[in-house]
């Protein structure tokens, strides 16, 4: 392979995952910073906070499905074209949003609008980072399975540190009243530019070639996911299972953290995207390191210390989230990204390795995503009503459960996995 194609290949694997961390993660901010007010008025904060975080969580329910469709595609009529078809799903959603009206203007139809456009980017994400993961380990060299299979999950850092970038630079440049009535909707606007530069870069892409072969042996089976759950239940649960934990350190060190930190803790928002775009470095030198290692030692050793991270962040979370220091916040952030690194980042060439190349997308996308429900999906509302109730140890017990689920889902598979 070309020194071009090489290039080709994992900037194709990078920038569309890239575009899906940047397309959720825009959400993510906005709903925690403006979407209550703005789309779910309620006389109580909180009430408005938790509505926010329901439209948030509406993706992740739309990304199984998402999976589905775009696994059958991909696994039927390849890696290249379902992926070029996510994108456009994905980034044409968000776009979709920034021209949203607000409950203000037309009542209820706002975030009925809203919920629809956040299912439409849900469906898009859905079959994404699976196609991008297996974009990058199919046409990985031998022994750089892992290395290869870093790029997707470095689209995480990138399409987070751009949309808080952002964010940070809107809040800078305008007053609060004008990021409120229109400066929130630039990020979502500027989704185009990254759409079309995928689009660019994806559609001068060949075939896989475990995908080829799998097509001139005939192996490509005509329900991928009716294959998937006959023949590979055990790698699906696994898969699933060892997801968990990722998305719930994710997703409460970001949307959660963010709005917790600028309301009851009372930190100015400006300051704390700014630590959050420096802690979200650690995240990729974790995916880097454990990555790098991974093709070395395995990727299980990897994802178990990753597991164990995550417990050790909950256990944590109470003294150093709740700190009126923001340098010891940002040390929890740190300590908890880099953490994540090595729960996530491994998980490009492993969740590959789990299935057959004839439902390999399918079984890649429905793992990842039914995985995302269950610790990305709940976490923000969870942790928003665990802090009420009991303060940020509550929280901190609910991240050391989803490691143990994480490390339960290792352990559903034999040791060469």
């Amino acid at each position: 392979m070309s020194t071009a194609s090489t290039r080709r290949i994992l900037l194709a694997s990078l920038i569309g995952t890239s575009v899906e961390f940047y397309d959720f993660y825009v959400y993510a901010t906005a709903a925690a910073l403006v979407f209550g007010p703005l789309f779910f008025p309620a006389s109580d904060p909180g009430v408005q906070m938790i509505a926010s975080y329901a439209s948030f969580g509406l993706a992740f329910f739309a990304r199984p499905l998402g999976a589905a469709l775009f696994g059958h595609f991909g696994d039927r009529l390849g890696r290249k074209s379902t992926l070029v078809a996510s994108l456009m799903l994905m980034g044409g959603s968000t776009v979709a949003i920034a021209f949203l009206p607000t409950y203000a203007q037309i009542g209820w139809i706002a975030p009925l609008l809203l919920c629809i456009l956040r299912f439409g980017q849900g469906l898009g994400l859905g079959g994404e980072w699976g196609g991008a993961s297996l974009l990058a380990v199919e046409n990985a060299p031998k022994g750089h399975e892992n290395r290869w299979g870093m790029f997707p999950p470095l689209g995480a850092p990138i399409g987070f540190i751009a949309a808080n970038g952002f964010f940070l630079l809107l809040g800078a440049a305008l007053t609060p009243a004008q990021f409120a009535a229109w400066g929130w909707r630039l990020p979502f606007l500027a989704s185009a530019v990254l759409v079309v530069l995928g689009l660019w870069v994806r559609l001068k892409l060949t075939e896989t070639p475990a995908f080829r072969e799998a097509a001139a042996h005939d192996a490509l089976p005509p329900v991928p996911i009716a294959e998937l759950f006959r023949h590979h239940l055990r790698a699906t649960l696994a898969g699933t299972g060892a997801v968990i934990a990722c998305f719930a350190l994710f997703y409460l060190t970001t949307a959660f953290a963010l709005s917790y930190g600028t309301t009851t803790l009372g930190h100015s928002r400006q300051a704390f995207l700014g630590i959050e775009i420096g802690a979200i470095l650690f995240l990729a030198l974790g995916v880097i390191v454990s990555c790098t290692l991974a093709d070395r030692t395995g990727a299980r050793p990897m994802l178990r210390w990753g597991f164990l991270g995550c417990a050790v962040s909950g256990l944590l979370m109470g003294p150093m989230l709740g700190a009126s220091s923001l340098w010891i916040v940002f040390a929890w952030l740190a300590l908890s990204l880099f953490a994540m690194g090595f729960a996530y980042g491994p998980l490009g060439g492993w969740l590959p390795s789990l299935f057959d190349a004839g439902v390999r997308y399918t079984g890649v996308s429905i793992a990842f995503n039914l995985g995302g429900i269950l610790g990305g999906a709940l976490a923000p509302i969870a942790a928003q009503k665990l802090a009420e109730a009991g303060g940020l140890n509550l929280v901190g017990i609910y991240l050391i459960g989803a490691a143990l689920l994480s490390l339960g889902g290792l352990a559903l598979l034999k040791p060469a996995h």
